[in-house]
């Protein structure tokens, strides 16, 4: 008996303890919870007013059907896929050549295409504007119809015929968020492997 009346002053702490918390937690979990609002869930635009990406696309493929030195007609499909929690639409890229043995061979700028999808499973045509510096090697391209989070584009180059000495050209890619302000992002590299026919 004196164990049992020994332990019930401790059961009646446990029981006071107890109504403390429940008096304490709610508070608490309001606060966890404006705590948890207060956390940027990532928005595209930076406070002073610029667009950027708040997951960026991280990888460009670059296809060719044509790899021999010289062939025509050629053309360079570079695909890249937007995070569906990318954050900001994609309004536009960059391609510059950045190596290779041959920095002449000419490109037909108003051949450029954009469309969903990927080579020879092409999806709605994108219109797209596009501009070549020859000096810098570089394209810019601009998507009056921003593609939006979730898709998957590719635009197409079209040189008049493939370089005319056989290396392995690199191209980077830059993708450009719609919006004020844009804070570009690079993508990656694209690798095109040109061949001497007898090489083989």
């Amino acid at each position: 008996m004196a164990g049992i009346s020994g332990r019930a002053p401790l059961g009646g702490l446990h029981r006071d303890l107890f109504r403390g918390l429940r008096r304490a937690v709610p508070p608490l979990a309001a606060l966890s919870l404006a705590a948890a609002a207060a956390v940027p869930t990532g928005h595209a635009q930076e406070p002073g007013g610029r667009t950027q990406f708040v997951r960026a696309p991280w990888k460009v493929t670059l296809t060719s059907y044509t790899t021999n030195v010289g062939q025509s007609p050629a053309e360079y499909f570079f695909t890249l896929s937007l995070d569906e929690r990318a954050g900001a639409s994609l309004g536009g890229m960059t391609i510059q050549q950045i190596r290779g043995a041959d920095w002449q061979f000419p490109f037909a700028v108003e051949r450029t295409r954009a469309f969903l999808g990927v080579p020879r499973r092409e999806g709605s045509r994108i219109p797209v504007l596009a501009a070549f510096d020859p000096a810098a090697r570089r394209f810019s391209l601009s998507f009056p119809e921003p593609v939006p989070p979730g898709a998957t584009v590719t635009v197409s180059l079209r040189p008049w015929f493939n370089p005319v000495q056989a290396d392995t050209y690199l191209f980077q890619v830059t993708a450009i968020p719609a919006g004020p302000g844009p804070v570009p992002s690079p993508v990656g590299v694209g690798t095109l492997r040109i061949y001497q026919p007898n090489d083989w």
